[in-house]
Order: C-alpha cells, then structure tokens, then sequence
C-alpha cells in the first residue's frame, strides 16, 4: 500500500502543477485520497492522448476499464487501482463516475465533432462532471442541490478549457464549438485553421466564452455548501476559470494565434486569497 500510494503521489506531482496547489489546500488526512483519484484520471487521460492511435488508445482504455471493474470487486493489481481501492473502501466511493470518466475518453477516440450544444454538455456531464461527484463524495457532501452546482463549475471549466484550446484541438482533428452555432455565425471548419481569428471565429468565440461564464457563476455558491476544508478549492477553481475566460478576452477573443493563458502572477494572488478566505 505504501508503495502504491507513493506511486500516485508521484504522477500527481509530476504532472499537474495546479492539482498540486489545489492539493495543498486541503487538510493532511485527504491529501492522499485526492492522490490516488487524480491518478486514476491522470494515467487514463495520458491513455487517451498519448496511445499513437485511437484504435490503440481504445485497447488500452478498454484494459483500464477491467482493472476499475476489478478494483470494484476487491481484485486491484495496478499501483494506482491498489490505492484507490483503499479510497473507494474508507471513502465509500462508487464506481459510475468513475464509468463515465472512462466513457467520455473512449468516445473522443471516435468523435470528433458535435452538433449542438446539448450534444457537448452530454459529452462534458461524462467528461468533467464525474470528477465533482467524486470529490462531493469524498466530502461526504454530494447532495443532490450541491450534485447541481457541481456539475456547473466542471461544465464551466470544461467549456472554458475548450474555447482556450480551440487552434489545438483543431490541430488534432477535434472541434468542440457546436456546428449548428459555426453555422448561425458563419463561421466554416477551415477558418478555425487560418491561425488567426476572423471577426465571426471571434464572436462565436465570445458568446461561448459568456456561456461558460454563466456556468461557473452558477455554480459558485458550491462553497457556501461544502465543508470548509473543501470550499477554498471550489473557490479556487472557478476563479480560476473565470481568469482563463478573463484571458480570452483581453486576447481579442482570438485563441487561434495563441492560446490565452492566465500569468503566473495572477495565479499566485488566487491561490494566496484562496489560503486567506478572502478569494
């Protein structure tokens, strides 16, 4: 157990340097916890995205697939399935999130394009959403009002994360804007590859950033609701969405030349009003 903790730990660290701040926000005794959850996530994303192939990169989801189900069953054999196994036992965490996370990542494997919105928040209710139902629940907190709001900050932050990403996703063959709101704008597939944003690319970039922001707002009083070792990252988080739209914005609205990115000096004041309860 030991060894597979420190495993965790070490993939969370090595990776993610705002889970780390977010982790250091948290008291000691669910430091580890968060660990062993972010490296489940972690370790099948890089599957996802670093497998050569989507026909690989299902294969191996696939496989990870059947070590959470044996994970489940009290069979864990992979370091990170053994920690959190101990998670799922002391935590009581149940395996549908879980599922879904899985799912969301075996479908952007086969699609790469959707038609709406409603299409793109089913997509992020699986990708993003599970991730707040685990932490409710590790919180002991996951009603079904805060379940809520919950699934609007995730949403928000996946959205806001989409529209900063847009000229690499592109790059990749996926596009997350909604076809039918490329359409009603004007905007055709090939001007998000022009390497800079038209005048129509950067209102469609605006109107889905506002909708992003509704999210999160949305969402915000999560940390009135949540005890208070959690409410500081809940608050954490969604300024630190709203700084990455913030971003957008003073860039024109133009993720296509460059990708918008908060500066370290505004992420160093949120986390510090963060530690102090005034964020």
């Amino acid at each position: 157990m030991a060894e597979a903790e420190a495993y965790c730990r070490r993939l969370a660290r090595g990776h993610y340097e705002n889970f780390v701040v977010a982790s250091f926000l948290l008291p000691r005794r669910m430091r580890q916890p968060f660990f062993n959850v972010y490296a489940f996530c972690r370790h099948a994303d890089d599957l996802a995205d670093e497998s050569g192939s989507p026909q690989l990169a299902q294969e191996r989801l696939a496989a990870w697939q059947v070590g959470l189900d044996r994970c489940f069953a009290g069979q864990a054999e992979h370091p990170i399935f053994v920690a959190l196994a101990d998670t799922i036992r002391t935590l009581r965490l149940t395996q549908p999130p879980f599922d879904d996370l899985l799912d969301a990542f075996r479908q952007d494997q086969v699609k790469t394009r959707y038609a709406d919105f409603d299409e793109l928040l089913d997509y992020c209710r699986r990708s993003a959403a599970p991730v707040g139902r685990i932490v409710l629940r590790m919180a002991e907190a996951d009603s079904s009002e805060n379940i809520a709001l919950s699934d609007a900050v995730c949403t928000g932050l996946q959205l806001a994360n989409h529209w900063q990403d847009i000229a690499r996703d592109f790059s990749g063959g996926r596009i997350y804007l909604p076809l039918d709101s490329l359409a009603r704008e004007g905007v055709s597939e090939a001007m998000l590859g022009a390497g800079v944003a038209s005048a129509e690319v950067k209102g469609l970039i605006a109107k889905e950033c506002a909708r992003a922001r509704h999210f999160l707002l949305q969402g915000l009083p999560l940390a009135e609701r949540v005890p208070r070792w959690l409410a500081a990252d809940v608050r954490l988080f969604v300024h630190g969405g709203l700084a990455t739209l913030d971003a957008i914005a003073a860039a024109d609205y133009d993720t296509l030349a460059r990708r918008p990115r908060v500066s370290r000096w505004k992420q160093i004041k949120l986390t510090l009003r963060a530690v102090m309860g005034r964020l």
